[in-house]
C-alpha cells in the first residue's frame, strides 16, 4: 500500500510508538499534532515497564543479601521503605513527563489532550469533555496501545481483586498476594512483593510458567521461584476470583481448591484497544474481530488503509515498547516519503526482569533443532553473586545463529549483543573472533556459542 508524502501528520497516543512517531514526523518536516487522552508515556512509563523496574531495582538488595546469606557469607536484614520507594517513583515519572513535554514543544509538535472520538476522511474528531475539535490530516498514525485482559470470573473489581496499576502503587506490602498470570508482568511483580515479605502465589492456566519462552527456561524459572518461597503453579485453571465478605481475595481453582489472600492481581495478558468509530469505513481491517480482541490489521508498510497507520500494541504484532517505538519511527518516515520499502526491523529482543532474568531474540529451540549451550554455574560473575541457576542457548541453522536465549543472573544485559548476533546471522568463526571481556556475564553467551552443537531432543 502506497501513499503520497504527507504534510500534516496526526498521531494518536503518546506511548513509545506515538511519541517516537511524532518526533520522527517533525524531524521529517511534517506539521505534527499529537493527541493523548491521558499521560505522556502510555502504559510503559506509567503502569508497566518503568514502574516495575523501579520496584525491582529498589528491592534488589533484599535478594542480594539472601543470596550471600545462603552461602554463609553475610548476615543481617534489609528493609525497603515501600512508601519512600513509591514517592521516588512518582518523582521520576513526573520528571520524565516534563522532559517529554519539553521535547515535543522544542520539536514544534502540537500536543492535544483529548480523546479520539472518531475518524472520517482526512479528519480526526477529538473530544475533551464538552469541547470538540476536528483536526485535518494527510496521514494518521494510530498508536492506541492495548488494555489489560480479563475474562468472566477473573476480572478486577477495584476491591481486593486488582489490575496492575494499583498493585504497582501499594505503599504497604500486603501480607499475601495471589497473582493470576505467569507472563512477564506476573513474574516480575511476584518477585517484587516476595522481597517485601509478602506470601506470594502465582497460578497460570498455561502448562508452564513464562509460557511464551523455551520450555527449559520455564523449568529454571519454576525452580528458582519455588526455592525463593513463591508458590508457583502452572497448568492450573481458575474457576473464579472475587472479593469475599471479609474483604479478601478468594481464588477458586477448577478442582475446588480455594486460596485466600489479602490482595489479588489479574495479569493475564493484553487485549486490543477499543476500535475507533469510522475506522472501518475508511478501509481498515481487523484481526480476530470481536468485542475484546480487535487488533488493527496492517500491511507490510504498517498501513491499515491508505495513509492510515497502526503501530505498537494496537496492531497486535509485537507487544513490546521498543517494537512500538521502531514501528512509530518507520510509519512517520513512510508517511513523509522517506521510507519506501516494507517495514523490516529484523529480530526483536524480549526480556523479563524478575528473578531469574530471561532474554530471548530470534528462534526458540524445538526438538530436532541444532543447539549449543552453556550453564551459568561456571560464570565467575554469577558465582560472585551466588546466583548460578540457568543457562544460555544458541539455535543454529545452515551454520548461522538464528536464536539466542538466556535465563539467569543478569541475562537481560545480553540482549543487545544477542540481537546483533542473530540479526547478522553469525557463524561459529565470527563468534570465535569476537573478544569478550573477562570476567563478564557475556562469557556464558560466548561459551554457549562455542559449545558443541547437538540436536535437541
Amino acid at each position: 500500500m502506497t501513499a503520497s508524502p504527507a504534510k500534516r501528520l496526526v498521531v494518536v497516543g503518546a506511548g513509545p510508538g506515538g511519541y517516537e512517531a511524532a518526533l520522527a514526523g517533525a524531524a521529517a518536516g511534517l506539521a505534527v499534532t499529537l493527541i493523548e487522552r491521558g499521560k505522556l508515556g502510555g502504559t510503559c512509563l506509567n503502569w508497566g515497564c518503568i514502574p516495575t523496574k523501579h520496584l525491582l531495582a529498589t528491592t534488589l538488595s533484599v535478594d542480594a543479601l539472601e543470596a550471600q546469606a545462603r552461602q554463609k557469607l553475610a548476615t543481617g536484614t534489609v528493609t525497603p521503605d515501600l512508601a519512600a520507594i513509591q514517592a521516588k517513583k512518582k518523582k521520576l515519572i513526573a520528571a520524565t513527563h516534563s522532559a517529554m513535554a519539553k521535547t515535543l514543544e522544542k520539536a514544534g509538535i502540537r500536543l492535544v489532550t483529548a480523546n479520539l472520538a472518531s475518524v472520517s476522511p482526512g479528519i480526526a474528531h477529538v473530544a475533551a469533555g464538552a469541547q470538540t475539535e476536528d483536526i485535518p490530516f494527510d496521514a494518521l498514525i494510530l498508536a492506541l496501545g492495548s488494555r489489560a485482559a480479563s475474562f468472566p470470573g477473573v476480572k478486577p473489581d477495584g476491591k481486593a481483586v486488582l489490575g496492575v496499576a494499583p498493585v504497582l502503587d501499594f505503599t504497604e506490602a500486603p501480607a499475601s498476594l495471589v497473582i493470576v498470570g505467569a507472563g512477564a508482568i506476573g513474574l516480575e511483580i511476584s518477585e517484587v512483593y516476595r522481597r517485601l515479605g509478602t506470601k506470594v502465589t502465582v497460578v497460570d492456566a498455561a502448562p508452564r510458567l513464562a509460557p511464551a519462552e523455551d520450555p527449559d527456561v520455564s523449568k529454571v524459572v519454576g525452580q528458582v521461584m519455588r526455592k525463593k518461597g513463591i508458590d508457583a503453579r502452572a497448568g492450573v485453571k481458575v474457576a473464579s476470583l472475587v472479593t469475599d465478605e471479609d474483604g479478601q481475595a478468594r481464588l477458586t481453582l477448577d478442582g475446588g481448591e480455594v486460596i485466600v489472600a489479602e490482595k489479588a492481581l489479574v495479569a493475564i495478558g493484553r487485549f486490543a484497544a477499543t476500535v475507533v468509530p469510522g475506522l472501518a469505513e475508511l478501509g481498515a481491517t481487523f484481526a480476530n474481530p470481536s468485542p475484546n480482541r480487535a487488533w488493527i490489521a496492517t500491511d507490510d508498510t504498517l498501513q491499515t488503509a491508505p495513509g492510515i497507520y497502526a503501530v505498537g500494541d494496537c496492531n497486535g504484532r509485537t507487544l513490546l515498547a521498543h517494537a512500538a517505538a521502531s514501528q512509530g519511527v518507520y510509519a512517520a518516515r513512510h508517511a513523509a516519503g522517506l521510507e519506501n520499502g516494507p517495514y523490516a526491523p529484523g529480530p526483536i529482543p524480549g526480556c523479563y526482569y524478575g528473578a531469574p532474568e530471561i532474554m530471548r531474540v530470534g528462534a526458540i529451540a524445538a526438538p530436532g533443532d541444532l543447539v549449543s549451550e552453556a550453564a551459568f554455574v561456571a560464570n565467575p560473575i554469577a558465582q560472585a553473586h551466588a546466583d548460578t541457576a540457568g543457562f544460555a542457548r544458541a539455535v543454529w541453522k545452515d551454520g548461522k545463529v538464528i536464536g539466542l536465549t538466556a535465563v539467569g543472573h543478569g541475562a537481560s544485559a545480553m540482549g543487545t549483543l544477542a540481537t546483533v548476533i542473530v540479526a547478522e546471522g553469525w557463524t561459529r568463526e565470527r563468534c570465535e573472533k569476537l573478544v569478550f571481556p573477562h570476567p563478564g556475564l557475556d562469557e556464558t553467551l560466548r561459551a554457549a556459542l562455542l559449545a558443541e552443537v547437538k540436536t535437541k531432543a
